[in-house]
């Protein structure tokens, strides 16, 4: 298996510089307690994903950009790769599901890239991905299964050091299939990190109980955290997060509401429910946090009329 460092996190802040904004870190009373929140909710595209995505697509060659990328999404990633296609001139295939929100199923077509819908419950994204890759000759660019993305990933975690001037001692990331919480976890060797997952799609935590994959069973209950609704993690992010002791937790669609709420209500951030996972587990009480604790926001991209409904 292909190995990521951290030298690969560090290679892909140079590499992506200039191509994604450096994000605020904002300090916030959490639970009584100094924390900062680090808001990749107002990236460019509403997520951490073009950093990922960037890095991939700035590491092809000539002849790979030429013959485009196909990317499979729920919406943040999707919209992270038809943004990076855009700005080199490449085309980009996004495979979505049928129920994927509507704000970021205009998000990706306003970057220019084609959708492909499919239905989340009985068709699989990757063979549909896998079959336009053969028919097309374009490079499938996974959300998370891929070495440069879980780099480009990472550079959230090396750019709060620097924001920080000093490494933090824990981070609590949102986790779907995990590059985010890999590359942090590269990015940031010393640090304590906690993914947060929501109820009945917590493959990551049940895999790592286990010491090997477990994917999410059928019949998953539905969930706000449409980002993280991933079926099965990827044997590179799981390996990296067993290294590592990751801790996993879960959070209910009534705890995300409150974090959704807390992150408007205090800093008028307008944060997405799979975005506020982290922020979710840390008011529930899940995870025990200390002064100086980072809590990633990692996406923003919500229906306004929900949005409306659950702040009120």
């Amino acid at each position: 298996m292909v190995e990521v460092t951290r030298d690969d996190v560090l290679a892909a802040e140079a590499r992506i510089a200039g191509a994604v904004m450096e994000t605020p870190l904002l300090q916030s009373e959490i639970c009584g307690v100094a924390c900062h929140l680090k808001c990749e909710s107002l990236q460019t595209g509403g997520a951490f994903k073009l950093r990922g995505a960037s890095n991939r697509l700035l590491a092809m060659s000539a002849d790979e950009r030429a013959r485009g990328v196909v990317a499979f999404s729920s919406g943040n990633h999707a919209q992270g790769v038809a943004i990076a296609a855009q700005r080199l001139g490449m085309s980009a295939t996004i495979v979505m599901p049928g129920d994927a929100p509507e704000l970021k199923v205009a998000g990706t077509r306003a970057a220019g890239a084609e959708i492909v819908f499919y239905d989340r419950a009985g068709e699989s994204r990757e063979a549909i991905a896998a079959r336009i890759a053969a028919e097309s000759g374009a490079i499938v660019v996974p959300s998370f299964d891929d070495p440069w993305v879980i780099a480009g990933q990472g550079t959230v975690g090396s750019e709060i050091e620097r924001q920080l001037g000093t490494a933090p001692n824990a981070v609590v990331v949102p986790c779907g299939g995990g590059g985010l919480t890999a590359g942090i976890a590269l990015a940031l060797p010393g640090a304590r990190i906690v993914a947060a997952e929501p109820e009945g799609w917590d493959d990551m935590r049940r895999s790592l109980a286990a010491g090997e994959i477990v994917p999410v069973g059928k019949g998953a209950p539905p969930t706000l955290c449409d980002a993280l609704q991933t079926p099965r993690v990827s044997l590179l992010t799981f390996d990296i997060l067993r290294a590592r002791g990751v801790e996993v937790v879960t959070v209910s669609d009534a705890e995300v509401r409150e974090g959704v709420r807390l992150a408007w209500q205090e800093h008028r951030l307008v944060v997405e429910p799979g975005g506020a996972a982290a922020l979710a587990a840390v008011l529930a009480g899940k995870v025990a946090v200390h002064e100086g604790t980072v809590i990633v926001l990692s996406g923003g991209n919500i229906d306004p009329a929900l949005h409306a409904e659950i702040v009120g």
